[in-house]
């Protein structure tokens, strides 16, 4: 199985050479990177095609004006070759066998349509801060499953030829592009844990979803929800209805609130080991 990662760079090329170190050192081989430049205002360009050099399983493209994170992570998907894609950002780093642990799921098991595994949180020189405790197995079939709070995080890995069965990355999206694509995902087939952390998340104040764009991501992501909602035809979740057009965030999370019940996570907890053992 030939992976494809995939890299939406803005300004992010002094941090690209960790980057570049972890996907060379790749356990499996059969990758292509694909890097998508969304019109960079500093030498980032500049710096990746020197770090690169002449490797061909690098391809490099360029955004004619900046376009923003949906549209520049669905031409990604256009441009990518793999049976399997996964996102790496520019400014983070996988582990040696980050891509192999993905494949090896998808090989065995056919109705595995998306991977993910917990993730390494570290500063801004990417030395290791904590390993989040979010990341977890999520129960597959549940059409009131959102994601919320999230569980499916970095990294993700995704099978292309499924993926082009769905409406795809909601383009007009600015942040929380990724939740949109998982959901989608999640309602073609079965999601998979792995119990590894296979990706280091470097923290640092031009993060896109991080510090003062934390409330955005929150908007964004109750949108990226209601969206889900209307496309699973739902009318009503836990007895309350689900708006008819979108207002705000609160009333959509106000709808989830019942998820963060003990009882709620018991009862997911048990259906979640059903799932394992009867699978």
């Amino acid at each position: 199985m030939k992976f494809s990662i995939l890299i939406a760079n803005y300004n992010n090329g002094k941090f690209f050479k960790s980057c570049y170190d972890s996907i060379i050192a790749q356990s499996h081989d059969q990758w292509e990177a694909i890097i998508l430049d969304d019109a960079s205002t500093d030498d980032s360009l500049d710096i990746i095609h020197k770090i690169i050099g002449d490797d061909p399983r690098f391809k490099i493209f360029e955004n004619p004006k900046n376009s923003g994170v949906g549209i520049t992570k669905s031409k990604l998907i256009e441009l990518s070759t793999g049976d399997i894609c996964g996102f790496v950002d520019p400014d983070d780093a996988i582990t040696p066998d980050a891509l192999r642990s993905g494949i090896e799921i998808f090989k065995k098991n056919k109705n595995t349509v998306l991977t993910f595994s917990k993730y390494i949180r570290c500063d801004e020189n990417l030395h290791p801060i904590d390993i989040p405790k979010n990341p977890m197995q999520v129960p597959n079939n549940d059409l009131c499953f959102f994601n919320c709070p999230v569980h499916i995080v970095h990294f993700v890995c995704f099978r292309k030829d499924i993926y082009e069965q769905t409406e795809k990355i909601n383009t007009e999206m600015k942040i929380a592009e990724d939740q949109d694509l998982y959901l989608k995902m999640y309602e073609k087939g079965n999601v998979k844990f792995i119990d590894d952390a296979l990706y280091f998340y470097r923290t640092h104040s031009g993060g896109i979803s991080q510090n003062d764009n934390r409330p955005k991501s929150r908007e964004y992501f109750a949108q990226v929800i209601f969206n889900a909602m209307k496309r699973r035809k739902l009318k009503t979740i836990n007895g309350k209805s689900v708006p008819s057009v979108y207002a705000n965030s609160k009333e959509i999370y106000d709808l989830l609130d019942y998820q963060n019940s003990i009882l709620y996570r018991i009862k997911k907890k048990l259906r979640i080991l059903g799932q394992q053992l009867f699978k």
